[in-house]
């Protein structure tokens, strides 16, 4: 068969799946798959992803671009990156339930959801019942793919009835089966040891739900009219139940065999085959019986083989033998039923005539599923999906002008209690309760917030720090955390992070807040709780108590705790870059992570207030380094994303990219222009703030201007459209910091304060 000319407009694909030499049917299949596409399209670059459930067992050929270890979430991220970068038009996945990560294989949809072009999905296995994790993956899968491959009409008719599934997105292309000439099964005995044997042959990997002892216990009736028969099965134990309990099922198999007498007539061949042998041993075989004990099992590679080749088939009635043997394409028998299979065995055994029509008629089945069809119909569909080029997102047409503070959206997430966490959407998830981080927040919030009735200011307040208030917990001298909506509390202790933002609300609540009493309700319990802040470890609770510390000088000069903060942390951060800093390299730690501006920051401020020209030489290095490494190509603010984290003296990668980061880095910049009057820090804050608005990688804006706003995050596939506490609180936060840059001034002095949290 000659090769085919590419389509046009497709010439680079991404295969993920299992792949030889791991040893299962979904490895042989991807494998078939890679070989037909390249034999069919020469000129088609493929780049297979092989799923890899012992990394580094498998030699795999120089086909595999790349091995996933199927429990590394972060190798499906890194994959996806590097499938968007390799220029591949299109992603086909080979799907089955087992061999991706994660919860029901959810990993997969962590891959998928990081991709730009369009997917195509093979589903070996469609449950009618599925687990709630099962369904959860599957329905993902459905909406991610823009074309779901089928191998039995059944498949479709599940998907559409179980899960909704559009019927315009799914196409049946039968299992490919090899290109072989017809052959006379004596001719080929030979090499098998075979001459003058009955040959019944079944194949697959061993495991109890493929239905041998069904066959076992048939053979003496057909052996009593066949004296030559033998059964042939074909196949290692499945390595999973090899790894649970060794060869002990083939032993049990091979033990009622000599119970039924049969032993002489039965030979177990335990070999992994390969392509070209296992379609010797189908041609020399006189009957094909698969029978299998699973009503569900909606493909059958084995099944396909045998039918490709021309073999007379008896089988279950299980989903996909329905479809294939149909219109007398073979023979059905009812699970468990001995006496069925050894009366079609023995019909076929004994009516030459009628085994020869059977053997033609699958044959010619066959041939309308060779694996070049196969190649053919799913180039079709990939060509399609590729011409179609779907959009992930849609790009906003304008960038939004600069917005002023809004209170709406952060009212809707607070009640009597403080400001809840999450979202679904715009509505409030009570599920996750409370948390001190957004009612620091939200404290602070307070007091930065203009344009707002006194009466609301005052409630809302008092209510936030109330919150964080209640939240010290005497006993441990610990701020808690979490709440849970029905305000118990889900810890005895918060996090680090999350006692330093409280120590950094009460600060800037001492000096900021608009009425006295909250000024005098701040200044106390910062007294009662800061000197936590001189235990705590970590450097982003540092800073975050160093900004509170800054303040507290301010609304208290001389304050004598906040300086102690301020000095021995504002040192340890220089100590830090020392220990981590490298040419390329002039950060506090050898990775990025979240708020990464509030480090410089936390320097400047404290530089400020302690007169000390090191600390703001350091910030002004370091807010400088993070500003470059903020920057994309195209001159626009790009947040380090989330899977940058943890990866040691690393470029950071773009996504996902959340609210957090632009708030603290316009923060930084505003302090950072009061201190200099440079005017370059004025133009990257606004260069952060226009992220929101906007000017990001996506062309998205995240604020809605209706309501105050924010969505959680830019993500590849577009917007992650909930907006919870802290994305709120960082947009109107930011809105408070630019319009408070954006008043006249008659020097940079004399700017007021902006916000931090």
């Amino acid at each position: 068969m000659a090769p085919f000319m590419l389509a046009p407009g497709i010439n680079h694909l991404a295969l993920i799946g299992n792949f030889l030499p791991r040893k299962c049917g979904l490895a042989t299949y991807t494998t078939d798959t890679y070989n037909a596409l390249k034999q069919r399209y020469p000129d088609l670059q493929v780049d297979v992803y092989a799923m890899d459930d012992h990394p580094g067992r498998y030699d795999y050929p120089d086909a595999v671009t790349r091995a996933i270890p199927q429990h590394d979430r972060a190798a499906y991220l890194d994959a996806a990156r590097a499938i968007e970068a390799s220029g591949a038009q299109a992603l086909w996945i080979q799907h089955e339930y087992g061999i991706y990560g994660g919860p029901a294989g959810d990993f997969l949809i962590a891959l998928t959801d990081r991709l730009s072009i369009p997917v195509i999905t093979t589903l070996h296995t469609v449950l009618e019942r599925p687990s709630a994790d099962e369904r959860r993956v599957m329905e993902a899968l459905l909406r991610r793919s823009s074309r779901i491959i089928v191998m039995a009409e059944k498949g479709r008719d599940i998907l559409k009835r179980v899960h909704g599934a559009d019927d315009k997105s799914i196409v049946m292309i039968p299992h490919g089966v090899p290109d072989r000439a017809f052959a006379d099964p004596d001719s080929m005995k030979a090499r098998f040891g075979w001459e003058g044997r009955e040959v019944v042959l079944t194949f697959g990997l061993l495991a109890p739900n493929k239905g041998i002892e069904t066959m076992i216990a048939a053979l003496p009736q057909v052996v009593a009219n066949h004296r030559q028969a033998l059964y042939v099965v074909l196949g290692a134990t499945h390595p999973n139940l090899v790894a649970h309990e060794g060869e002990a099922y083939r032993d049990r198999l091979t033990a009622l065999a000599e119970e039924k007498g049969v032993a002489g007539h039965v030979q177990f061949i335990d070999a992994f085959v390969e392509h070209d042998e296992l379609i010797d041993y189908l041609q020399a075989a006189d009957l094909y019986v698969t029978p299998y004990n699973n009503p569900a099992q909606i493909t059958s590679g084995t099944l396909s083989y045998a039918i490709g080749v021309g073999k007379p088939v008896i089988s279950t009635p299980y989903v996909h033998a329905t479809e294939i043997l149909a219109d007398d394409h073979g023979v059905l028998v009812n699970f468990g039923d001995s006496a069925g299979f050894a009366r079609e065995i023995d019909r076929l055994l004994t009516d030459e005539r009628e085994r020869l029509a059977l053997s033609k008629r699958a044959y010619a089945r066959g041939r309308t599923m060779i694996w070049p069809r196969l190649a053919e119909n799913a180039m079709i569909e990939l060509a399609a999906i590729v011409a179609a080029r779907p959009h992930r997102f849609a790009k906003s047409t304008a960038e939004l002008a600069t917005l002023q503070p809004n209170l709406a959206a952060v009212e809707r997430m607070s009640d009597s209690t403080g400001m809840l966490q999450h979202s679904i959407y715009s509505v409030p998830d009570r599920r996750h309760g409370y948390c001190i981080d957004d009612n620091a927040r939200a404290l602070i919030l307070m007091s930065k917030i203009d344009g707002i009735d006194e009466s609301v200011r005052d409630k809302w307040t008092s209510i936030y720090a109330s919150f964080v208030q209640y939240a010290w917990n005497p006993d441990q001298r610990r701020f808690r955390n979490f709440m849970n909506f029905d305000r118990t509390w889900c810890e005895d202790v918060g996090s680090e992070d999350s006692n330093g933002r409280a120590i950094w609300a009460l600060g800037v609540t001492a000096r900021d807040a608009r009425a006295q009493k909250h000024r005098d309700w701040a200044s106390v319990l910062f007294d009662d709780t800061a000197s936590i802040a001189l235990e705590l470890e970590a450097p982003r609770s540092h800073a975050f108590a160093m900004l509170g510390a800054a303040a507290m000088i301010e609304a208290h000069p001389g304050h004598a705790l906040s300086r102690t903060i301020l000095t021995r942390y504002g040192e340890e951060l220089i100590t830090l870059l020392d220990e981590a800093r490298r040419p390329e390299w002039q950060w506090f730690e050898i990775v990025l992570a979240y708020d990464n501006a509030r480090l410089p920051e936390a320097l400047l401020r404290a530089g400020e207030v302690l007169h000390r020209p090191d600390f703001v030489a350091v910030g002004l290095e370091t807010l400088a380094w993070i500003v470059e490494r903020q920057t994309s190509p195209e001159g626009r603010f790009r947040a380090v994303g989330t899977e940058s984290f943890g990866r040691s003296y690393s470029d950071p990668l773009p996504f996902d990219q959340q609210p957090l980061e632009a708030q603290a880095t316009i923060d930084a910049c505003v302090a950072a222009y009061q201190m200099t009057g440079d005017e370059r820090w004025r133009e990257e804050a606004m260069r952060a703030y226009r992220w929101y608005l906007g000017a990001n990688d996506l062309e998205l804006p995240l604020a809605t201007v209706a309501d105050g706003g924010c969505f959680d995050g830019l993500m590849p596939t577009g917007l992650n459209r909930n907006q919870g506490a802290e994305s709120i609180l960082a947009l109107q936060l930011a809105n408070c910091a630019i319009s408070a840059l954006s008043k006249p001034a008659e020097n940079v002095a004399s700017t007021p304060r902006t916000a931090v949290a």
